[in-house]
């Protein structure tokens, strides 16, 4: 016994401990320890201590992460006879961006009805997180309308305790929801890349940014901010409040900002926009607390237009001509007025040891009103109408400079001058405004259940059910003047458009020309289960998801064709889902690995795919089915003290997608030509994304860094999908196939690289700037011109005389924009005056004011057939040329905060 007895001693266990604190010498918790020889990983609590137990001697290695914070490398050796071992503390730097600058969210391009559908904008997932690509994507190319991938908005998730943000009506997210609320949703609770599997989701192709509002989880501070910026709005003023768990059991936190101005690069913008934001929460043991959260962002918006580049030759870049002088004031004719505020009871459950379960109830009330011109047997008031523009011949470049603005007065006169017939009673409108209504009402329940099966064995289930009552219509914003509207169809023989009610004369608030609901019943079911091994770690998740869908009907038609299906409930469309993800991590040693992810899902169509026209009828859209989504990307992963760098290949393929587009086109019937709102529909379309990503960050120095990227791709339409439209005079069309194989997918350039240097002052100062290069954007196409309807003659069924497939080729070609630098740059110093803490920070993007790059466009999609697209391409400026978004240029944002 004496002689084992220093055998046991030589041999003892050891705990080693730290405490992991930020830059400001504050505790940083939850942030997450991975010991490389064990599985055991931690979280440090929340003084910021983290220990572990029972290790034998030998060497170790640690890597420290926290979303928003480097991730730290660190090296310590155990010898034999230590029962305790003090690593100190371990100092976690703040990422680039946390406090930088801001993404400005500008989704102007979706208030057109010109079309584009394809171009609607998105910069991804709007947080930085610790990968060097993801970073620069967003703060960096993602002010330029780069798509890490080419994915949009439509395959992204944002999620607020377990409620997804996407929209029903298009699967997209709609950031005005919370605009301004940056302090309460700076530091997401989950931030994982592309098809990477979730705790609290399945996701989709995009990733998912994750947000837990609960009250307690936020800083124990009250922050301060102004903010002075060129790009859509002028000031931003924000204030926010976090009281911390009190001894009594509460926790408060509350935000609000203000965003407003109208002197900004473009003509005729203007913005007011509010933000608030409350959480609160009880917390009744250390096991269960409910927390409440409520917020919302009032956001009244002015629109600026996509232009041809005729118009912008003579009138500039800023030109917009949605606005016009009244009274010695701007005013713009196309306003979004949008609030639709959210609130949510979540209750935090901890079972046992090992498990918790938080369950959410959210309300989402509101409405989204986007408003326009509208005219009645009268002329089209837009500055910009093809028959105004010189090209056309009946003005001069200078008589269309001087009329090149709404002229609001002219408006107001042709009603005054319409007002009354001659023999004394009132007559109806020529002009109006009218808004488009989206007044929603979506009641979600998420439960969230996880549990550790073993210490290396980690199990999630999501449960969600939505219920959606979306209200559609439009009214009547602004006479202009006038007595009433008519609420007849003038572009099909004056038509009612709803028979039910023979009073066709409505006033400002009242519903005119369409009036439907869509209703939505979708349940989603999620497991998915991490195991972590000594060299590896897998990640798999399923879900399966049922919906049905309906329209209600409130105008029944007086086009005789869609009387028996505008009014009334619609038979439901029902769709079922389901689909798998896989991760894998082969961890060649603390600082290497290998990650796969592999994700193969159906999505079931939104309902603007899936009915063509709602606004009239219930026709479901021609061939619309559920996509199917397949993706992997392959990745090393480095992550140094020195270098960290991601080396990723990916592949993914889309297949049996619907396109819509909609917008305003001349067609032909027995009377000869009119103007009404066409429905473009491409069904079956496959697409393919494949490319390559690099992204890395280098510490040349303690305080300098160098961050580059390069994201080289290729997205593209991989087959010939079937195109039909739908309109009041010809009801349902087929065009046949589309020839748009091997097209370029839109939206987004195909290729960026982007380089970029900081220095990091110990003073804490900061200088930073990038230079950016984008190749390979390509404008959005109209599906109707690339069918073989447009070379064949009707009348004989044959192709038009002096058809050959070159010409074809040549008249249909994509046009593809030429490649662009920007160099953007950023800097910043923080203070500390006692418990107070100051901050300033400016960024400054396209510093060369380059404003040839083209963020946008679409082909108008006027002509559908081969005599008239042969001398349209003939003439020295096109009548229809495409509609264009064109790079503000150099845009700034600088930013003061005080925190204490």
């Amino acid at each position: 016994m004496f002689t084992l007895l220093p055998a046991s001693y030589y041999y003892a266990q050891t705990t080693v401990y730290a405490y992991v604190k930020g830059q400001d010498g504050k505790p940083v918790e939850r942030a997450e320890v991975d010991l490389e020889q064990s599985v055991d990983d931690v979280t440090a609590d929340k003084i910021g201590y983290f220990q572990f137990v029972d290790l034998k001697p030998g060497h170790y290695l640690i890597t420290v992460t926290k979303p928003n914070y480097e991730s730290k490398i660190l090296e310590f050796d155990v010898a034999a006879g230590e029962k305790r071992k003090d690593l100190g503390v371990i100092v976690l730097n703040n990422s680039q961006g946390s406090d930088a600058g801001v993404v400005v969210i500008d989704d102007s391009a979706t208030d057109t009805e010109d079309g584009g559908s394809a171009m609607q904008p998105t910069v991804g997932l709007l947080s930085s997180g610790r990968d060097a690509f993801q970073n620069v994507s967003a703060f960096e190319l993602g002010a330029y309308w780069f798509r890490p991938r080419g994915v949009d908005n439509r395959f992204e998730d944002v999620v607020f305790n377990g409620v997804s943000m996407s929209k029903n009506d298009d699967g997209r997210i709609d950031f005005n929801n919370w605009g301004g609320l940056n302090d309460v949703t700076r530091y997401p609770y989950e931030n994982v890349d592309n098809i990477t599997p979730s705790e609290y989701t399945f996701g989709n192709l995009g990733g998912v940014v994750y947000y837990n509002t609960r009250a307690s989880s936020y800083r124990k501070q009250t922050s301060l901010a102004y903010s002075f910026t060129n790009r859509s709005y002028l000031h931003r003023a924000m204030a926010t409040y976090s009281s911390g768990m009190t001894k009594n059991g509460w926790a408060f936190t509350v935000s609000a900002s203000r965003r407003w101005g109208d002197r900004a690069i473009l003509d005729g913008v203007y913005q007011d926009a509010y933000a608030y934001f409350a959480s609160v929460e009880k917390k009744f043991s250390e096991r269960h607390s409910i927390n409440f959260t409520g917020f919302g962002s009032p956001t009244y918006r002015a629109s600026n237009s996509p232009n041809t580049q005729e118009v912008y030759d003579i009138m500039g870049k800023n030109y917009n001509s949605y606005w016009g002088w009244q009274d010695g004031e701007k005013r713009n004719s196309r306003i979004r007025k949008v609030f639709e505020p959210m609130f949510m009871l979540t209750d935090y459950l901890k079972i046992g040891k090992n498990s918790n379960w938080t369950n959410t109830v959210s309300y989402q009330i509101g409405s989204d009103a986007r408003s326009r011109l509208d005219w009645f047997h009268a002329a089209d008031p837009n500055p910009t109408y093809y028959r105004k523009l010189p090209s056309y011949g009946l003005l001069t470049a200078d008589e269309f400079r001087a009329q090149s603005q709404i002229d609001w007065n002219s408006l107001y006169q042709a009603n005054y001058l319409n007002n009354q017939n001659m023999d004394g009673s009132k007559r109806g409108a020529v002009y109006t405004i009218v808004e488009d209504v989206n007044r929603d009402k979506t009641f979600n329940f998420a439960s969230h259940f996880d549990t550790r099966l073993k210490e290396n064995w980690k199990l999630n289930i999501n449960f969600n059910y939505q219920n959606l009552n979306s209200d559609n219509f439009r009214r009547i914003k602004d006479l202009l003047g006038a007595n009433y509207a008519n609420n007849l169809n003038a572009f099909n023989n004056d038509v009612q458009y709803n028979t039910d009610d023979p009073n066709t004369q409505v006033g400002v608030g009242d519903r005119t020309q369409y009036s439907y609901k869509l209703l939505k019943d979708h349940y989603s079911l999620n497991v998915s289960t991490e195991v972590d091994f000594n060299k590896f770690n897998i990640v798999a998740s399923i879900f399966s998801s049922y919906s049905e869908s309906q329209r209600d009907g409130d105008f029944r038609n007086g086009i005789l064709a869609f009387k028996d299906n505008s009014k009334g409930k619609s038979a439901i469309y029902d769709a079922l889902d389901a689909g798998l993800k896989g991760k894998v991590t082969y961890k060649i040693n603390g600082k290497n690995f290998i990650v796969y992810n592999g994700a193969f899902f159906s999505l079931a169509p939104t309902l603007n795919e899936l009915y063509i026209n709602p606004r009239a009828v219930d026709y479901l859209t021609p061939g619309v089915k559920n996509q199917i989504i397949n993706s992997n990307d392959l990745s090393y992963i480095m992550r140094g003290q020195i270098l960290k760098l991601r080396i990723s290949g990916y592949y993914t393929t889309i297949s049996n997608s619907t396109e819509i587009s909609r917008y305003y086109a001349a067609v032909s019937n027995e009377t000869g030509s009119v103007n009404t709102l066409i429905n473009e529909a491409m069904t079956g379309v496959d697409k393919k994304y494949i490319g390559a990503e690099l992204g890395f960050d280098v510490k040349i120095t303690p305080t300098l860094n160098a961050t580059g990227v390069a994201s080289i791709g290729e997205y593209k339409y991989t087959n010939r999908p079937d195109v039909y439209s739908f309109d009041d005079l010809n009801d349902f069309r087929s065009y046949g196939k589309a020839n748009i194989q091997d097209y370029k997918v839109a939206g987004t350039p195909q290729k960026a690289f982007s380089f970029g240097l900081k220095y990091n002052s110990p003073k804490y100062w900061w200088i930073g700037a990038s230079a950016n290069y984008l190749m390979d954007q390509y404008l959005d196409f109209s599906a109707l011109n690339k069918t073989a309807v447009m070379y064949t003659n009707p009348a004989t069924n044959d192709p038009y005389e002096g058809v050959t497939p070159e010409l074809i080729q040549q008249l249909t070609r994509q046009t593809k924009f030429d490649d662009q630098f920007m160099l953007n740059a950023n800097a910043g110093k923080s203070f500390r005056i006692g418990e107070y803490r100051l901050g300033i920070s400016v960024s400054v993007n396209n510093i060369l004011n380059n404003r040839n790059y083209v963020t946008g466009g679409f082909e108008q999609g006027r002509l559908a057939n081969f005599p008239d697209v042969l001398e349209e391409s003939q003439r020295q400026t096109p009548y229809f040329g495409p509609k264009l978004w064109y790079d503000r240029g150099t845009t700034f944002f600088t930013n003061v905060y005080l925190r204490f």
